[in-house]
C-alpha cells in the first residue's frame, strides 16, 4: 500500500485530495496547521497532525517515522492579492516552508514530490495561458510558487527527485472556507448574500477568470503519480470557460436564490484576464470536455453546501506588514 503525506490536508483542496488518494487505497497522513483549514476537513480514515511545515524539525520526525512514498504539498497562505502586503510571511510561510519539505522528500528517496502551484506564476500573458509561456509573477504569491517550482526542476536535476506541478486556478466547491476576506471569490460572494451584504467587487467587474469546480481538480492531482508521462512535468488544471467577475456575481446570485445589489469598488492592482489552456493535461490525463462541469452545476452544488453549513465570520488577518495601497475593504469591519 502506497503511503502519502498530504500537507494542508485539512484546507479546502488538500481535503478533497486525501479524499481521491483514500479511495484509490493509499495511506494516507495530513499534515496542518489549521490557519486556513478545519479539522472536520479532514478524511478520518487519514492520520492528521497539527503543524507547520516551517516546522524543519517536525518535518524531520516525521519522514524518519513515516516511510512515505509520495508527498503531496498544498499548503500555502493562498491569498494572492493580500500577499503584497505580507511579504515576509509570504516567504516564510510558502517558500521557505515548502524548501523544508523538498529537503526531507531528497534525504528519505520519495518516489514523487506532487506540488500545487498556481496561475499566479505567468502574470499578464496572452489568453489563454499556456505551460510553453515564460512565467512573469507580479505578486509576491507568484513569485513564491514559481520559485518552488524552479527549485523542484533543480532538485530533480541534482537529486533525481521526482516531481509533478499542478496550476490550477480559481477553484471552488464545498470545504471552502467561505470566510476568507481576502481570497475565493465564490465563496466571498455567497457569504456575502448569506449575511445581506452587497457583492463587493474591484472595478468594474471586467476581470475574466475560468473558475474551476474542484471535482475536475483534486482526482487528478491524487492520481497523476500513477501516471508516468506526468511525472518531472507542468500542468494547467481546471475549467475551460471563462467568465467576467459581472458574470460571475449575477450566476451566484441566481444559484443562491438571493437578490442582492453588487458593489463596486476601486480597482485593485490585479491580473485582468487570466485563464489557461488545458490541451496538455487533456492528453495525459485522459480528461474530455465532456467530463468538465459547468459553472452554473458547480455552483448549484456548492451553494447547497454553503446553505447547510451557514454563515461564517470573516476575521482580519493579524500583522499585516505594509498598509499603503491595502484596499479600503480589507478593513473594514
Amino acid at each position: 500500500m502506497a503511503k502519502s503525506l498530504v500537507t494542508g490536508g485539512a484546507g479546502f483542496i488538500g481535503a478533497h485530495v486525501v479524499d481521491s488518494l483514500l479511495q484509490l487505497g493509499h495511506e494516507v497522513v495530513v499534515l496542518d496547521d489549521l490557519s486556513g483549514g478545519f479539522i472536520e476537513n479532514v478524511n478520518k480514515k487519514a492520520l492528521f497532525i497539527e503543524g507547520s511545515i516551517c516546522d524543519d524539525n517536525l518535518i524531520n520526525d516525521l519522514f524518519e517515522k513515516h516511510n512515505f512514498d509520495y508527498v503531496y504539498h498544498l499548503a500555502a497562505y493562498a491569498a494572492e492579492g493580500l500577499s503584497h502586503f505580507i511579504r515576509k510571511f509570504n516567504y516564510n510561510n510558502n517558500l521557505m516552508g515548502s524548501i523544508n519539505l523538498i529537503n526531507a522528500s531528497v534525504k528519505h528517496k520519495i518516489k514523487c514530490f506532487v506540488f500545487t502551484s498556481s496561475i499566479a506564476v505567468y502574470g499578464t500573458q496572452v489568453v489563454p495561458m499556456i505551460e510553453t509561456a515564460t512565467p512573469m509573477p507580479e505578486d509576491p504569491y507568484g513569485v513564491a510558487k514559481y520559485a518552488i517550482e524552479l527549485d523542484l526542476k533543480s532538485a530533480h536535476e541534482m537529486f533525481g527527485l521526482d516531481y509533478i506541478v499542478f496550476r490550477p486556478h480559481n477553484v471552488y466547491g464545498s470545504l471552502q472556507n467561505i470566510g476568507d476576506r481576502y481570497r475565493n471569490v465564490i465563496g466571498i460572494f455567497m457569504n456575502q448574500l448569506m449575511k445581506g451584504n452587497p457583492l463587493t467587487v474591484f472595478g468594474d467587474g471586467s476581470q475574466t477568470r475560468a473558475f474551476s469546480y474542484i471535482d475536475d481538480v483534486a482526482p487528478y492531482i491524487a492520481k497523476s503519480v500513477n501516471i508516468p508521462e506526468a511525472y518531472n512535468e507542468v500542468f494547467n488544471i481546471g475549467g475551460d470557460t471563462d467568465y467576467s467577475v459581472k458574470e460571475l456575481a449575477e450566476t451566484v446570485m441566481k444559484v443562491m436564490g438571493i437578490e442582492g445589489e453588487v458593489r463596486n469598488l476601486e480597482a485593485r492592482n490585479e491580473v485582468i484576464h487570466a485563464y489557461a489552456d488545458h490541451s496538455k493535461a487533456r492528453k495525459v490525463f485522459g480528461i474530455t470536455p465532456d467530463t468538465i462541469t459547468d459553472l452554473e452545476t458547480g455552483l448549484t452544488n456548492m451553494a447547497e453546501w454553503v446553505k447547510m453549513n451557514g454563515v461564517r465570520k470573516t476575521p482580519k488577518f493579524e500583522n499585516i506588514e505594509i498598509l499603503e495601497n491595502l484596499p479600503k475593504v480589507w478593513l473594514e469591519d
